[in-house]
């Protein structure tokens, strides 16, 4: 087995994967980024996790993707009061019903009603994501809506990891049965050009860190049947992630203010919701900060290239088969995408 370093394709993440060869399989003509020791403290395994997650060269095997779910992929112990025996059965459930496509019953019976239960099963889920070959692409911020806050009781967002084979490209089509429950919004994305990982995080900090701004449509989804979901089960349930769209006409951020663009989203030629840029949070830029901060806290900071679902601009609706959504942001453009009807998928 030879290791070497691609040094071009891995520039910025040479310091990210650790080579470990009882937690490698690597093929002969791989090209894995490789630092010499593991940091200090760390487990070695979930050193390895966290690197996948982040390294755009999927060199990486994990073997044993089920295994040592005592630390999260961040590297850090499970919260206090939270055991690694009821992450794993949140995990389990959760992972059937995304395979089968049939609902589970919520995951707050075997976990405590707490933000930080919610955000171990998801660093355990997405892990176990990467290591089963799936690229995480950026994060989401869910739970912007101060009416969809109000109904689960909080009075703060949550955040969910984008992972590429979620993308769905613009005026594509999704088949039927490919999500549960599917509901959709639409929004605007963000792509950075840079690092979000400093202590004293500022709006102009994010604001400089956004090369482009898109238009996008979320198509959020939920494993637990009947969207009987609190804070606890949204956010283990990856903050609801299903899919999302990107418009094609990108644009950098400049100057422009995103808190007075209009959103008009239609179902065919019905309008079903609208909103405005400060329906999302006063600010999509707002959010994008407390995302940054979120992220950085949670020990897996937002990193130049990764894609940002700032939260929707109005409410979201429940997917109709057959209907094709058409989302139009001002000075932004337009994103749709269709759903297949019944037996088309």
């Amino acid at each position: 087995m030879r290791i070497t370093v691609d040094l071009e394709r891995c520039e910025g993440f040479a310091s990210c994967v650790i080579t470990a060869p009882d937690i490698f399989d690597l093929d002969d003509e791989r090209s894995v980024a490789v630092v010499l020791e593991p940091a200090a403290g760390v487990h070695p395994r979930v050193q390895a996790l966290e690197a996948a997650a982040s390294c755009p060269v999927r060199a990486i095997t994990v073997h044993d993707a089920a295994g040592d779910e005592r630390h999260l992929s961040s590297g850090r112990p499970l919260p206090d009061g939270v055991s690694a025996e009821a992450v794993a059965a949140a995990v389990d459930r959760l992972a059937h019903a995304a395979a089968t496509g049939s609902p589970c019953a919520p995951v707050r019976d075997v976990l405590p009603a707490t933000l930080a239960a919610g955000y171990a099963v998801q660093q355990v889920f997405s892990a176990r994501a990467v290591t089963s070959g799936r690229r995480a692409v950026g994060r989401k911020v869910g739970l912007t809506n101060p009416e969809v806050q109000r109904q689960l009781g909080v009075d703060h967002p949550d955040l969910g990891v984008l992972f590429e084979d979620m993308a769905v490209p613009a005026g594509g089509t999704i088949d039927a049965g490919r999500l549960i429950q599917p509901r959709i919004e639409a929004e605007v994305a963000l792509v950075l050009g840079a690092d979000l990982d400093r202590p004293d995080l500022t709006e102009e900090h994010v604001r400089a860190a956004v090369a482009e701004v898109v238009a996008a449509l979320e198509i959020v989804d939920s494993r637990i049947a009947g969207w009987d979901i609190t804070l606890v089960d949204t956010v283990a349930d990856n903050a609801s992630s299903g899919l999302f769209v990107l418009g094609e006409d990108r644009r950098p951020l400049d100057d422009l203010d995103l808190r007075p663009v209009r959103m008009t989203l239609r179902a065919d030629d019905v309008e079903v919701s609208s909103g405005t840029g400060t329906d999302c949070m006063g600010d999509p830029l707002t959010a994008l900060l407390w995302l940054a901060a979120a992220a950085r806290d949670l020990g897996q900071p937002l990193r130049a290239g990764d894609i940002v679902l700032s939260g929707a601009l109005g409410p979201m609706v429940a997917v109709q088969a057959g209907a094709t959504y058409a989302a139009a942001i001002s000075g932004l453009g337009s994103v749709a995408v269709t759903f297949g009807a019944p037996g088309t998928g």
